[in-house]
């Protein structure tokens, strides 16, 4: 088995390690993957040293918690840390009920979403996810998707933003100092709302989706430099920005999930043609990349499969040239103030 690093969450006593496995992907939306198939990639994590896991009753209506925790459920409880969301309630639609709006396909079926930020809220949701991923412990509780990338109307945004600040916060800040569950963040996928979070209340971590990566360094300017002063750490999901970092660039790869714009694409692929001539996949370096950064304490891809979680267990280790960074900053395809070995 692969021994991984580990780095703490802010100032508790939790550390994750370097890799941990994102549970988007067995949730269904995006793909169909079996009960089975969910099972042998958490234990292929598992085996390869992975022990920090991410999910939320969002990912397929409750079916990304209901898979990982029969997986994890087999293993020693303190030897891994989990983490899970908040801000959404599965209500159970009666014969006839009309889905509600933005409703997906492929969930659990007869589950779907309420949104509920508020104190109540948060303590029905968690108490939701304790039951269906069958565990009594809960290490890491994240405020889930209050964002305009997901939540695309700035009223609404606002509203949810105060809703969960003046009410849905306190109780995870009750739970926190309970020690019922050992740190508290945001996951959304927008720097700059992270920000205003870390700003507006004393969080333990962000779980940032794609927005410091290889291709895209948003976060770089101001979001991180304050999580290192606030001692806040940063969970990166989406390394690879749903695809087109995984390698092979092409039209159609997909970035944030549709199909990619051109100049991105370009982008990409004048990456991947650095790696090359370094002797470096692109999906290594992507992988690695984001843990340059003092602020970052895991990288978090999904899988579909027990061969991807081996696979960016390997390109963990990958011995990346010096080089290869410092091309990239001297072709201008990497902001220069990004840390990099020297």
């Amino acid at each position: 088995m692969t021994t991984l690093k580990r780095r703490r969450i802010g100032t508790t006593n939790l550390e994750v390690t370097e890799l941990g496995l994102g549970g988007a992907p067995m949730g269904g939306f995006r793909a169909t993957i079996s009960d089975n198939e969910a099972r042998m990639l958490t234990h292929a994590a598992y085996d390869g040293g992975v022990r920090y896991f991410d999910t939320s009753p969002f990912y397929g209506y409750g079916r990304s918690e209901l898979r990982m925790g029969a997986a994890l459920r087999e293993k020693p409880r303190q030897e891994f840390l989990l983490s899970t969301k908040v801000g959404r309630v599965m209500h159970a639609m009666r014969p006839g009920e009309k889905p509600p709006a933005g409703f997906r396909e492929n969930g659990l079926p007869g589950f779907a979403p309420v949104y509920d930020y508020t104190y109540d809220g948060v303590m029905r949701s968690l108490e939701q996810s304790h039951l269906r991923l069958g565990l009594a412990r809960i290490d890491i509780a994240l405020i889930h998707d209050v964002d305009f990338w997901t939540i695309k109307d700035r009223a609404i945004l606002e509203e949810r933003f105060k809703t969960v600040m003046d009410s849905g916060f306190k109780a995870l800040d009750e739970l926190r100092k309970a020690g019922i569950v050992g740190a508290i963040g945001v996951g959304i996928n927008e720097a700059d709302t992270s920000l205003r979070f870390i700003q507006a209340g004393n969080f333990d971590c962000m779980l940032l989706a794609g927005r410091y990566t290889l291709l895209e360094q948003g976060g770089l300017e101001a979001f991180l430099p304050e999580c290192v002063k606030r001692n806040v750490s940063v969970i990166l999901g989406g390394p690879y920005n749903s695809g087109i970092l995984t390698g092979g660039v092409k039209p159609g790869a997909t970035h944030d999930y549709v199909a990619a714009p051109s100049h991105l694409i370009e982008k990409a692929q004048k990456i991947e043609t650095v790696c090359q001539r370094h002797g470096v996949e692109l999906g290594a370096a992507a992988l690695q990349f984001p843990l340059f950064h003092s602020a970052v304490c895991s990288v978090i891809p999904g899988a579909l499969s027990a061969d991807e979680v081996r696979q960016n267990i390997g390109r963990l280790s990958v011995k990346i040239p010096v080089e290869l960074w410092s091309e990239l900053k001297r072709e201008k395809l990497l902001d220069p103030g990004a840390p990099t070995p020297n």
